[in-house]
């Protein structure tokens, strides 16, 4: 189980992660992951004192949410995918920097993957999410 701090529960917080994240989908999980932005202090373009925000940002921790649908399946398979992944992220969430919000959203095919490779394709996602983007040529 994760810890009541580092557990999405409001539909603004969902919303926020999966508007303003980025979105990579793998096999049978679609992850959102937003990762805040830490300012550089040495480009300043304000004339105030610069705040040290590391402190209050380490102590933030990272925060995870789940969304599976009724199309994975009945009610005892969703939770049965919840738990699965609820596991395997509680283990991960502690590799993401502080602040940062996942969000793993199950497809139908969870239901039928096994725990193994929910953890790979976990796994491929967040590591997708967290790689920095590449600039497409047109």
């Amino acid at each position: 189980m994760l810890a009541a701090a580092q557990r999405l529960r409001r539909s603004t917080d969902f919303a926020a992660a999966v508007r303003g994240g980025r979105r990579v989908g793998r096999g049978a999980v679609v992850v959102h992951l937003t990762v805040p932005v830490i300012a550089d202090p040495s480009i300043s373009t304000v004339s105030e004192p610069v705040r040290d925000n590391s402190a209050e940002q380490s102590s933030v921790p990272s925060r995870a949410g789940f969304v599976v649908s009724k199309a994975v399946g009945n009610a005892v398979t969703r939770n049965r995918v919840k738990r699965r992944l609820r596991a395997l992220v509680r283990d991960r969430l502690t590799a993401l920097p502080a602040g940062s919000t996942l969000v793993v959203r199950a497809l139908p095919a969870a239901a039928d993957a096994s725990y193994p490779r929910l953890a790979t394709d976990l796994d491929a996602a967040i590591a997708v999410a967290r790689s920095p983007r590449e600039r497409r040529s047109r």
